[in-house]
């Protein structure tokens, strides 16, 4: 008669449940805030340096498509830098702002509910 083994038994064993990753805290959310914030100022800092560059030197060329283009590029160059400065400081104030919800009373409940 087999005695039975432990590792080869009849019935199947449930997956073990995965641990729940511990919820972001006040800390984590004013940090990323004022990272947020700081990249923001410099994107501000940098739209300002690439707006006065090109407004001393404006393109000028006697071709209208590479006058077209230059434009283009100008315009590109400077949109994304302002787009970058708005990103940046949106999103940290958005963390301010959730750091501001998770110092008030009753968090944690809000979190807990699906």
């Amino acid at each position: 008669m087999a005695t039975p083994d432990s590792t080869s038994s009849a019935e199947p064993t449930a997956p073990a449940e995965p641990t729940p990753r511990p919820r972001k805290g006040p800390l984590s959310f004013i940090s990323g805030s004022l990272t947020s914030f700081g990249l923001g100022w410099l994107a501000l800092q940098l739209s300002f340096r690439v707006l006065g560059w090109y407004a001393e030197r404006p393109p000028h060329y006697t071709a209208r498509l590479a006058q077209n283009i230059a434009v283009f590029m100008k315009t590109l160059i400077v949109g994304m830098s302002f787009l970058a400065t708005f990103t940046f400081s949106f999103v940290g104030l958005g963390l301010f702002l959730t750091f501001i919800r998770s110092l008030l009373p009753g968090w944690s409940q809000a979190e807990e509910t699906p």
